[in-house]
Formats: structure tokens, sequence, C-alpha cells
């Protein structure tokens, strides 16, 4: 999922750019680390996670990585990195964890250098309010939003994100039936709210 994911943000970036520091937010076991050093040629890596149990879980994959990662223990709205300090901000299915949003893209501008990007990959309310994640998963439903809010929250925060920098796929695994039924030949509406919004959005320089 996170390699088809950087596959559809990538297309979406600027042509010959680079992107020394990475900060990969919500990295968890850090299966990003290798993806992201080979896709974007980053020097080093920044694996941010709340939990505690993140420098354990990502030890291995940091060691593995092509290239300096690190894991560092803080939230999304408080990160303890410095000013305009890294170059991309790679944030694969963690807002619709945070609470306080707002405040977490205040911060993802703040570490990031003029020029830099944020690489925006979630599912949307339709997705995370469905029976199933609703079944087996625990969200604060409060804060999930369709696509356009969350493109509007982006743009509110600061950031710059043209239309053409935003990708809605439609991915199998995020249908209400699973393409169950059209495998029997039925149609899916046109009308159906988007499930996922990939987006890259830029700070000015």
């Amino acid at each position: 999922m996170v390699r088809r994911a950087i596959r559809d943000l990538r297309r979406l970036l600027p042509l010959g750019k680079r992107f020394p520091v990475i900060l990969d937010v919500g990295c968890g076991h850090g299966g990003a680390f290798a993806y992201l050093a080979k896709r974007f040629s980053a020097e080093r890596i920044i694996g941010l996670d709340a939990d505690p149990r993140a420098p354990a879980w990502a030890a291995k994959a940091a060691v593995a990585a092509p290239c300096s990662a690190e894991i560092v223990v803080a939230t999304a709205s408080h990160t303890g990195l410095c000013d305009e300090s890294v170059d991309m901000v790679f944030c694969h299915q963690s807002l619709h964890h945070i609470v306080d949003q707002d405040r977490a893209l205040r911060e993802f501008l703040r570490v990031l250098k003029p020029g830099g990007c944020l690489l925006l990959a979630e599912s949307t309310k339709a997705y995370i309010d469905s029976w199933l994640i609703r079944g087996f998963f625990r969200h604060p439903m409060e804060v999930q939003k369709t696509a356009d809010e969350y493109v509007a929250l982006v743009r509110a925060a600061g950031f710059t994100l043209s239309d053409s920098h935003i990708s809605l796929p439609y991915m199998w695994w995020s249908h209400p039936n699973w393409r169950i039924l059209e495998s029997f030949g039925l149609k899916l509406s046109e009308k159906y709210e988007r499930t996922i919004i990939n987006a890259v959005a830029m700070k000015s320089t």
C-alpha cells in the first residue's frame, strides 16, 4: 500500500527536485524507509512516531536503509525538529489518526525548507466510517474528512496545493463491496465519494 501511494505521489512532483532529508510521519516499523530513500535519493530519513516502542520497532529498517535513518519519539504537532530542517514530509495514512490536524500541518510547514513539499496520502471519511473499518479499528471520528475537506485543511495551513497535484485513486480494497458485484457484471455508480486522496503540497520559497 505504501509503495503504491509513493508511486502515485511521485508522478505529481516537479521534475528534477532533490529531497536529501525526509521526515516520515507515523513511521511505525519503518516499512517506508528503504523505498523513500531509493525513490527520492534521500541522504537522511527521520522517522517520527508518538509510540515509545517505535525505536525498537523500526531499528532493523533503519539499519537496512540505504541512507542514514533515525527514529524520533514525538507527536506530529510537536516534532522537536528545527525550523526549515527537512526537504520533504511524508505523511502516509497518519493524519486521520491525529486529533489536532491543523496544528500538525502547521508543524509540517514549519520544519520544511522553502520549496520543500508535503506528500500526503490519506483515507477519507467515507472509508474510515465504513462498517468494515469501524468494526476492526478505532479512529477519532470527529476529525475524519472528505477529500475536499483535506484539500481545504492543507491550504488553510499555508501550503500551496494546486488541483494538478491531487490524485483521487479508488482502490479495490476501498470499494464498499471489494468489487465483488462488478465481477458479476454490475457497475458501481459513478457518483461515489472518494475514499483516498494523494496530494503533493508545496511550501512557498
